[in-house]
């Protein structure tokens, strides 16, 4: 069986980590995907997908993402349904993120210089209970010009 889900889209609200009674944080945010076509004369439609973060990726994912920002992740699909206090039954659907990328997007605000390249792997996942961290690539190749010049090389 197989149970894998991928999304890359905007984060739609502000980002609260929170913690469990035990001090396991937890990231409850949803993403907005916009779907693949546009029915003609209409605008384009947007999904928006509730996804669960635990432990590293909710701290990874509050600490370098917010409201507005793309981001791409990998996860499974799960399902579970609750009774309210009135005896209604809810069922919910949501996305446990198992991995957090990077799109290559660049920061919002702050310093512009600062990019943040898909294409150098830059993710954070926990495989099989082992832990990678984010490799980032910050600043551009103007950044290091000098650093890079031939004046004052003694050789």
């Amino acid at each position: 069986m197989l149970n894998r889900v991928i999304l890359m889209g905007r984060i739609t609200q502000d980002l609260e980590l929170k913690s469990t009674q035990s001090g396991v944080s937890v990231l409850t945010f949803s993403v907005a995907v916009e779907r693949p076509f546009v029915k003609q004369g209409e605008e384009r439609q947007a999904d928006f997908i509730t996804c669960v973060a635990w432990r590293q990726q909710a701290d990874f994912i509050s600490k370098y993402f917010a409201k507005g920002r793309m981001i791409a992740i990998e996860g499974t699909l799960r399902t579970r349904n609750y009774e309210d206090k009135n005896g209604s039954k809810h069922y919910v659907t949501e996305v446990y993120v198992d991995s957090v990328s990077f799109t290559g997007e660049p920061k919002q605000g702050g310093n512009t210089n600062t990019n943040y390249n898909s294409s150098n792997n830059n993710s954070y996942s926990k495989n099989n209970g082992q832990e990678q961290n984010a490799t980032l690539s910050i600043g551009s190749l103007s950044d290091f010009e000098e650093i890079l010049s031939d004046d004052g090389v003694p050789f």
